[in-house]
């Protein structure tokens, strides 16, 4: 029987994924902040972004419990390891690598491996993803993904890659479980972290998750 880790609490409660990914990791502490207290509480750190694990470790020690933060980017179990010893709650990569999925679904760790055919889709969902990444999602769009979803309904979709603020809602009514935003999100805050930024980071952060919050009324009042 595939051990599966159940989702994230904080990706299933919001419905959003930030990825933080930068030249470098220094700001990304204070934008962790900023998107916290604009009500995104699961947070991507991904391995691209040079001091990424320290950076990591060091958000979850100023945000606590309220707040996951994973890792993305993960390609291989050792730097699934790595991530992991550094505090990582869930795993993310681009791509669908069934030994490193399995590993940490056996260790009770969510992963949401990157797919983009049925094919890969159902590979990822059968060895053990919590849920699986669409990436990138921008290159077939909304529609794309209502067509996967069609003979896959019970694999929950999470779009990522290319996914703007305003389209989120889109993405969430063709039936993504969740989305992911990175630089449409952020848009240089990482770079920049000025009180004016990370403000306007925050309230960024406020108007995504009422988009999603909008698909998600809207399925309550049908069912």
């Amino acid at each position: 029987m595939t051990q599966r880790p159940a989702i994230t609490p904080q990706l299933s409660r919001t419905r959003v994924m930030a990825i933080l990914r930068s030249a470098d990791a220094s700001g990304l502490p204070a934008v962790a902040k900023a998107l916290a207290a604009g009500g995104i509480t699961c947070l991507e750190v991904t391995l691209t972004t040079a001091g990424a694990l320290d950076a990591l470790a060091r958000i979850r020690d100023e945000l606590g419990p309220e707040v996951a933060v994973g890792a993305g980017t993960v390609l291989t179990a050792a730097q699934a390891k790595d991530a992991l010893a550094a505090g990582a709650q869930f795993l993310v990569s681009p791509n669908v690598d069934s030994e490193v999925i399995r590993g940490a679904a056996a260790g009770g760790t969510p992963f949401y491996p990157g797919a983009w055919t049925p094919t890969e889709v159902f590979t990822a969902w059968q060895v053990g993803a919590a849920a699986v990444k669409l990436f990138p999602a921008c290159t077939g769009g909304p529609g794309h993904l209502r067509q996967l979803r069609a003979p896959l309904p019970e694999i929950p979709l999470i779009a990522v890659g290319g996914v703007d603020i305003a389209q989120a809602r889109d993405y969430t009514e063709a039936g993504a479980y969740a989305v992911g935003v990175g630089s449409p999100l952020l848009r240089g805050a990482d770079e920049n972290p000025t009180p004016e930024s990370l403000d306007s980071l925050t309230g960024r952060a406020r108007t995504v998750l009422e988009a999603v919050r909008v698909t998600a009324r809207a399925e309550e009042a049908r069912s």
